[in-house]
């Protein structure tokens, strides 16, 4: 496949530049970034400075790229995306994570041209329905996020599954619904880096650190539970995917185990070589009524689909981000 490109939104980002590295290691294609470095001081560039990238648009020049350049594309790896959860601007979140989705997703299907988004276990809401990835779009309406983040991905799902209904797909689609993704080159990310990312620093100067207090029956302090999922598997299912042409439609990506925020706290201090030092704050008023106690991915499709890797375990993973990225001078893939 030598001399295909694959353009990949979002490409400097966390996932994105993850997806990136390894495409570029691969060496089988030309690969393209499409994303917005801001601030050099943020270090953002650093994610894809040790890929030999082919080419880098801003978002702004994407159509004019896929105009002149778009013929010998592979496939578009769609990472890019309003992520933060708090967004206050619902035009902006629709706008990019809708609207630029569908256009996308359309131009792959008349340019002959596999797609490949990030979707979100945000599109769940509370929970309170499950965790299932049916494609039934009756299933997909169903489902009530919390947020206009979470809504815009749902939408998106939506449009995905009812154009494949209509014969209006790409000839490879899927949306990958991710949930509590964590590992390297998430370190631009301020307040929304994992907590791996946020309290090894003080585990590594001898502190302890502070997770949420429960404020709901039946859980502990700590006791919260989420999927969390290392990039490093999430790269090997869209590398998968890229080698599996036939496999289309919306599926969960996460471990399919929930953990606690206490066991991963736990897991950060061993990978450390620390003391497991913790204590509680309450959860902040502004999250607090819309807080997920628990996640976790039906993993069940993917499966199903043929994806037979194992998952790498939370304390495998832990242990990892912490001796061969956290506590490196050089942090990044």
């Amino acid at each position: 496949m030598s001399g295909h490109r694959i353009l990949v939104t979002g490409g400097a980002g966390f996932i994105g530049s993850n997806i990136v590295r390894r495409l570029c290691q691969d060496g089988q294609y030309d690969v393209v970034v499409c994303d917005r470095l801001r601030a050099a001081e943020s270090g953002k560039w650093r994610n894809i400075a040790k890929g030999a990238i082919s080419d880098f648009i801003d978002p702004d020049q994407i159509w004019d790229w896929l105009a002149k350049y778009g013929s010998d594309l592979e496939a578009i790896i769609h990472m890019g995306a309003i992520s933060a959860t708090t967004e206050p601007d619902a035009d902006k979140i629709v706008q990019n994570n809708f609207c630029l989705s569908r256009d996308l997703f359309r131009w792959c299907a008349a340019n002959d041209c596999r797609f490949l988004y990030a979707s979100s276990a945000a599109t769940y809401g509370d929970g309170s329905l499950g965790f299932e990835d049916d494609n039934d779009l009756g299933a997909l309406k169903a489902l009530r996020p919390l947020n206009a983040y979470g809504w815009s991905k749902a939408l998106f799902d939506i449009f995905a599954v009812r154009a494949a209904h209509q014969g209006e797909a790409p000839k490879q689609w899927a949306g990958l619904k991710f949930f509590n993704v964590f590992g390297p080159n998430e370190y631009h990310k301020g307040a929304m880096k994992s907590v791996v990312s946020q309290i090894y620093p003080r585990i590594a100067a001898g502190e302890g650190v502070q997770l949420f207090r429960s404020h709901r029956a039946g859980y502990e302090d700590g006791g919260q539970l989420r999927d969390f999922v290392y990039v490093a598997d999430v790269v090997n299912v869209v590398d998968w995917m890229l080698e599996t042409e036939t496999v289309s439609g919306v599926f969960n990506l996460g471990t399919g185990k929930a953990r606690t925020f206490l066991d991963l706290a736990k897991a950060t201090f061993a990978a450390a070589g620390k003391p497991a030092v913790v204590s509680y704050i309450d959860t902040p008023e502004v999250i607090r009524d819309k807080y997920q106690y628990f996640t976790e991915a039906k993993m069940d499709r993917l499966k199903a689909a043929g994806y037979s890797q194992p998952f790498w375990s939370m304390e495998e993973a832990v242990a990892d981000y912490v001796q061969t990225y956290l506590s490196q001078e050089d942090p990044y893939v």
